[in-house]
């Protein structure tokens, strides 16, 4: 009897080790596809139809990048600065430019009506406190 046992613990034991106790995720056995398809004269073309360059940036019919900022141009003459008055230890000095104030603040329009001049809602029927369950639900054993 006892020989009985310890044969079906060790049964039961290398059993058990075969088993993986984690799931395998669906990232190993999904693959995604590609954000880009191949034509046949080596163009790649984006899921949006935008032609892709060899660095994989959007071109327009021009050829042109599509998005392409140009930063020092496009502030150029603006003295705003995100950190303007606070000490840069790297530099030794105060951060130059400018910063934002209350008059920055677009103003509000002055006609817009108060909360309580607003028009009452109409509430919502029905509510959830006078609809009775579906059948079924709440029901012990399902």
């Amino acid at each position: 009897m006892e020989a009985r046992v310890l044969m079906a613990a060790a049964l039961a034991g290398l059993a058990l080790t075969a088993c993986d106790p984690l799931p395998r995720p669906d990232y190993v056995d999904v693959k995604q596809p590609a954000s880009y398809r191949v034509e046949a004269g080596g163009t790649r073309i984006d899921n949006a139809n935008y032609k892709l360059d060899n660095q994989g940036y959007r071109l327009d019919d021009q050829g042109e990048r599509v998005g392409m900022v140009d930063v020092p141009e496009k502030t150029e003459g603006d003295n705003s600065n995100a950190v303007a008055g606070y000490y840069i230890s790297t530099t030794g000095q105060m951060a130059p430019g400018r910063v934002a104030s209350t008059s920055d603040i677009v103003p509000t329009v002055s006609n817009e009506p108060l909360p309580s001049q607003m028009p009452q809602q109409t509430p919502i029927t029905p509510t959830p406190g006078n609809v009775p369950p579906p059948p079924g639900y709440g029901t012990p054993g399902r």
